[in-house]
């Protein structure tokens, strides 16, 4: 039998459990006979079908082909349809033999903008948190989840009575919309009072150093200050805090109640309270510890113990201990070592007994990587300081990781462990990999040079086998730099290094220019996990033309070398140290290097020049609560001349690696008889002290605050040839400058800007307002 047009609809299927499903303007068909059967279905069509392949329809309707068409088993797949959730109506027609679904699908969502709330990266944190994305199906129910999930979020920011709406515009020639949240930030909560009840031997301030809601401070409203914005999230914690600064200050009875906020509606203005009993303030007795099981010596133990007798006690100190005793312990194979401090309060003194419980030895069974999609297994595991059958060593778990992120290949570097037994554990090692391709891109503006650009191109992970290359390009109006180079860190993965370079450059000083063409080759090794030792040949010859005059011209022929193309043949060994704790935004830690290079080895160049750097690192986070990191850079050299030092070799000062606010090699000793003449400096000293404060973690910026100091001069009283002689002032140089830089790792590599400001210029010098800079480490 030919049923045309026949419209299936689902009713009262409550006895089922199945709910009820309605379907506007589409009558009802009469019930069918039971066990009704049509004609036999030669084809099943599905139409307006996109979510969903014909082969899981197929599957879904389970009606045969080539059978009697049964209406029941129709019922069922319709059914089965809906309970998909991506449709709104479904109906049927069966005309000779070919049974055609059609479909009617709900609404999807093509786009989700939030309007009013943060930044770019806030809102898009924001959006995924909300459980929605495009192409989900248009659901008022997530909708309204999605509305309380913001209003919760908010209330955890401190803002309450926000309002938030959903408008949705449909997208031309599809069935999706565009949905927009509209968020009105409701009002912050300020907290105008606190009032800790009881407190009397700490202050306010050693009290909310530590708690994340406090009373705000009279100049709320500037950086440093606390602007008394509740924290709602953190409200719960704030007891355990103020009860941890007691701690910290010796006060181990000390009791807190939970915080009560009255707030008052009208202004948004709060009231917070505690309860404190403050107690005894205890000094220690005794520092005791007990080995379960002798695996150590326990005066290996004892020294370097932060507690200590007659001192008031300190709970930060106790966590100290305990970490120092787990990581000697951990140290000679012992992972899960057990440290459990007991304390025995008496008369206002406490004993300090430290139980520790060894367990077992613990060998490494495999270390195994994960995340490196381009960077090769082998450069990941050479730095590993542990392999499979190793005793387990908690230092060198911590030096590796350390030692992955100075690579610079990698954002994020985690090393896990995973126990197989009750004596051997895997190392899980997982890192996410970086950028290591770096398009360096210089700018900057002085009143003398106005503005220079330079660029170079280099890879620090060359095809993830973590050899470097680099082609450097620096062109500016006063220098034109080309190098090729490639290195390799780790020969056939061994701890020797090589690299070979290329390099011409063209060098426009304040009175000449010089052009140098040459080679060099390297090698090194790596004498301990942060000492390296290297090795570098350089052969080169120079050209010193285009004097600026010719009375410069004639007075560098008599002051330097009348051969204005020497030859220079040199020998360079090399020590450098690295114990950071990151390639880009080191925290914690130190480098140094120092070379001492001899030109003397043939050629027409005779000197030795000593040189050194150091940089020191240390996060303040630990006890200003705050991400500050505090930097100081130094650098010295002195030049022994030796015959002849040609003046592109002696120092100079000023610009972004010396004295920022003073154009680079600006600042450098000039004969007194022969003023604007610069000879170069045999000595040269600079410092810096930076603050740095990270701005956006997500992002990897940060800004700094600098004071850079130096000094420069030549300890020759003068200088001289063949009759002619050219006083040099018996001061040094000396300049300071002071600013402010942003630091940011962006997708094309690190960027600085740097806004200085010369500090007690002198006449002639050639300041710099601006200087920016690509490719750098901070």
């Amino acid at each position: 039998m030919c049923v045309r047009f026949l419209k299936i609809f689902i009713y009262f299927f409550l006895f089922l459990g199945l709910g009820s499903f309605a379907f506007a303007n589409t009558p009802i068909p009469p019930k069918l006979p039971k066990g009704q059967k049509g004609g036999v279905v030669k084809k099943i069509e599905y139409n307006n079908i996109v979510y969903i392949s014909d082969i899981i329809a197929n599957e879904i309707a389970s009606i045969p082909l080539g059978e009697a068409l049964d209406y029941k088993a129709l019922d069922r797949a319709i059914i089965a349809f809906y309970e998909q959730g991506y449709f709104e109506d479904i109906w049927v027609t069966f005309d000779n033999g070919t049974l055609s679904f059609y479909f009617k699908e709900k609404p999807r969502i093509g786009s989700i903008e939030v309007k009013g709330y943060g930044n770019e990266s806030e809102r898009t944190a924001l959006i995924d948190q909300l459980g929605l994305k495009r192409g989900d199906m248009f659901d008022t129910l997530k909708l309204e989840r999605a509305k309380q999930t913001i209003k919760a979020i908010l209330e955890q920011k401190g803002y309450y009575g926000s309002v938030v709406e959903f408008t949705s515009t449909p997208i031309a020639q599809s069935n999706a919309f565009n949905l927009i949240v509209n968020i009105n930030q409701g009002n912050e909560i300020i907290i105008q009072n606190a009032i800790y009840e009881g407190r009397k031997e700490l202050s306010v301030g050693d009290i909310e150093e530590l708690t994340a809601n406090k009373e705000k401070d009279f100049l709320g409203w500037m950086w440093g200050f606390n602007d008394g914005k509740l924290h709602l999230n953190e409200l719960e914690y704030d007891s355990l805090r103020i009860q941890d600064a007691y701690m910290r200050k010796g006060f181990l009875d000390a009791q807190v109640s939970s915080p009560f906020l009255s707030v008052n509606f009208n202004d948004y203005n709060a009231t917070l309270f505690y309860k404190i009993t403050e107690g005894v303030r205890y000094k220690i007795s005794d520092v005791k510890i007990v080995l379960e099981t002798p695996v150590i010596e326990e005066e290996e133990l004892y020294s370097g113990l932060k507690i200590k007798k007659g001192e008031y006690f300190d709970v930060q100190n106790l966590r100290a201990d305990m970490d120092s005793i787990k990581t000697k312990v951990a140290d000679i194979g012992y992972p899960f070592a057990n440290v459990n401090p007991d304390l025995d309060k008496k008369d206002g003194e406490v004993g300090v007994i430290y139980y520790v419980s060894a367990g077992k030895k613990v060998y490494i069974n495999d270390v195994i990587i994960s995340g490196n999609t381009r960077t090769a297994d082998r450069i990941i595991r050479r730095e590993i300081l542990l392999a499979p059958g190793d005793l387990y060593n908690l230092t060198k778990v911590r030096q590796s990781e350390n030692a992955l992120r100075r690579l610079g290949f990698f954002e994020v570097v985690k090393i896990d462990t995973k126990r197989i037994s009750d004596d051997s554990m895997d190392l899980l090692v997982s890192v996410t990999e970086t950028r290591t391709g770096e398009l360096m891109f210089g700018l900057g503006y002085g009143s003398y040079d106005k503005i220079t650009v330079n660029a170079s191109v280099r890879e620090r992970n060359l095809f993830g086998t973590g050899n470097s290359a680099q082609v450097y390009m620096d062109i500016s109006k006063t220098r034109q730099l080309y190098n090729i180079g490639l290195t390799n860190p780790r020969i056939f993965d061994s701890r020797y290094s090589a690299s070979f370079e290329i390099f011409r450059s063209s060098y426009t000083d304040w009175n000449y220019t010089e052009n140098n063409t040459g080679f060099s080759i390297s090698v090194g090794r790596l004498l301990t996990n942060f000492l390296r030792f290297g090795l570098t040949y350089n052969l080169s010859r120079s050209q010193i033309n285009d004097f600026g005059s010719e009375s410069y011209k004639s007075f560098y022929s008599i002051l330097f070398h009348d051969n204005l193309e020497p030859w220079k043949s040199s020998i360079t060994p090399s020590l450098s140290f690295d114990n950071t704790d990151d390639y880009y935004f080191p925290k914690n830690g130190f480098i140094a290097s120092t070379y001492l290079e001899y030109a003397g080895l043939g050629g027409d160049e005779k000197y030795t020049k000593l040189y050194g750097k150091f940089a020191a690192y240390h996060h303040l986070k630990s006890w200003m609560k705050i991400d500050l990191i505090a930097r100081y850079k130094a650098q010295a050299g002195y030049i022994f001349d030796e015959g002849f030092t040609p003046v592109t070799n002696l120092f100079s000062m000023g610009g972004i690696s010396t004295i920022r606010g003073y154009q680079s090699g600006s600042l450098s000793p000039a004969p007194t008889n022969a003023q604007g003449f610069y000879v170069g400096g045999n000595y040269m000293f600079t410092n810096s002290v930076e603050l740095s404060y990270g701005l956006f973690e997500s992002l990897q910026m940060r800004i700094s605050a600098f004071y850079d100091f130096g000094i420069i001069g030549n300890h020759k009283r003068s200088l001289g040839w063949n009759g002619y002689d050219f006083p040099l002032s018996n001061e040094p140089i000396m300049r300071q400058s002071a600013g402010l830089a942003i630091e940011w790792v962006s997708p094309i590599g690190p960027i600085v800007l740097v806004f200085p400001w010369a500090i007690d210029p002198k006449p002639g010098d050639k300041t710099s307002n601006f200087e920016f800079t690509m490719g750098t480490r901070f």
